[in-house]
């Protein structure tokens, strides 16, 4: 199935002096590579919310960490789409150091295809056929950003 990655550098912060990555910027570092994938399917996130009041929502996330990231450091964002059902995705999500390739962090991310509904609440949704076949496509899709933020 589908797989995606993106290049980051690690900012001021996400990490502490011992290149420990703080755990939410993992799961935001991954969450931002799969809107990015999305959004170059034809699918962005806010589209999604407009047109019809839906997303893929956090249902499930497991990653552990590996290996130190620092300030300043390239790395390598990797999501690889292992099980699709009628309404969740399951990405099994790897982040490594841009130029030795050592693990940062992996894991595992379930997002459920949700609606905002009239009251507020969400309720999982099918996920529409045009998204699933956009993501049963083989093969990869990558970001090969080379700016770095700084120079912005």
């Amino acid at each position: 199935m589908i797989m995606y990655s993106r290049e980051l550098t690690v900012n001021w912060g996400e990490s502490d002096p011992f290149g420990l990555v703080y755990f939410p910027l993992m799961l935001s570092w991954f969450n931002d590579t799969e809107h990015e994938l999305l959004s170059a399917l034809g699918f962005p996130t806010r589209q999604m919310i407009n047109e019809n009041r839906s997303a893929f929502v956090m249902g499930d996330v497991h990653f552990r960490f590996v290996g130190p990231a620092a300030y300043g450091d390239r790395v390598r964002t990797i999501i690889q789409l292992s099980k699709m059902t009628k309404s969740t995705l399951q990405w099994d999500c790897k982040a490594v150091h841009r130029s030795s390739g050592m693990v940062i962090t992996e894991g595992r991310a379930i997002r459920i295809h949700a609606q905002i509904q009239d009251d507020g609440n969400i309720k999982s949704i099918p996920i529409p056929a045009k998204i699933r076949e956009a993501l049963s496509q083989p093969g990869s899709l990558v970001n090969m950003e080379t700016e770095h933020p700084e120079s912005n």
